[in-house]
């Protein structure tokens, strides 16, 4: 693991909301364990190994059901160790893949008989190198024909820049931790309402009301994060995921407790049928029923 970044947390909190039975925890990872799916040669970091036995049995403890285990940059194409862990999950889990631009479809077909429905798009400059969108563009035609969806992952300043490309998808897209927010700039910020109004303007669009963690800036206190997300999670009930991003790659300021972001579901979904919908009707309807 890279010097500077912080391990994930050992001994995470029992958290005190009960998700209801059946709930998904909709954002996760597996990195390596290195010396059996080795990282990425020109990775931009490096994280600690975070198995799948220790995610499973982090699952079990916080009360979730199922899975989505997205693949991270620091794997590249590989996605062996995604793979593995959706093998050994079954029905549990589904994945959300990186794959290269000239993947077959037996590979293909092959990823979602392990359980993989989606594809990931990374924008993010600081963690990935830029691709041409035609790129892109090429595996999204690939992966129509499997009925997958496509996640996306970029900062709020690059938004207005990726809206053209965003539009020519023409397929669902889910957009990882709400676009990124700066959250020192409050909601009415034009680039959190650059956001809403692509969500309100396209029904293709979900986003996953995941990593408060991350936008924080008064960290371990989640609650400058709270009005973003409850805010998404209100106006657009069907199309909101939450996740916990465990094992947290990259973090400097804090490790998180993983109970305490459970803890922070019902501050963004306040009523039972909001909880209902992200936490279970909502993934299983984009991950599950298909």
């Amino acid at each position: 693991m890279d010097a500077d970044y912080l391990p994930f947390h050992a001994s995470p909190s029992k958290p005190e909301f009960k998700v209801p039975a059946g709930a998904v925890d909709a954002h996760c990872h597996v990195f390596g364990p290195a010396d059996k799916f080795p990282y990425h040669p020109k990775r931009k970091y490096t994280p600690c190994d975070a198995s799948k036995e220790q995610l499973f049995a982090l699952r079990d403890y916080l009360g979730f059901a199922r899975n989505v285990i997205v693949q991270a940059s620091c794997h590249g194409t590989d996605n062996a160790a995604l793979i593995d862990a959706l093998n050994t999950a079954g029905e549990l889990a589904r994945g959300v893949a990186v794959v290269d631009p000239a993947i077959s479809m037996e590979e293909l077909k092959q990823m979602h008989e392990a359980g993989v429905r989606a594809v990931r798009f990374n924008f993010v400059k600081r963690l990935v190198d830029t691709t041409p969108k035609e790129v892109f563009l090429s595996i999204a035609e690939k992966i129509k024909q499997l009925d997958w969806h496509i996640v996306v992952y970029f900062e709020a300043p690059d938004l207005e820049d990726l809206i053209p490309f965003l539009k020519q998808l023409n397929t669902t897209i889910v957009v990882d931790h709400m676009g990124r927010p700066d959250v020192a700039n409050g909601i009415d910020h034009e680039d959190f309402q650059r956001f809403i109004s692509l969500m309100a303007e396209n029904p293709n669009v979900w986003t996953k009301v995941s990593c408060p963690e991350r936008l924080t800036l008064q960290a371990p206190d989640y609650s400058d994060v709270v009005p973003f997300a409850r805010t998404l999670v209100e106006k657009f009930p069907d199309r909101v995921l939450w996740g916990t991003d465990w094992p947290h790659p990259n973090m400097k300021s804090h490790v998180p407790d993983d109970g305490k972001l459970v803890d922070v579901i019902p501050l963004i979904a306040p009523t039972a049928e909001l909880q209902q919908a992200l936490l279970i009707d909502n993934p299983m309807r984009l991950y599950w029923d298909k």
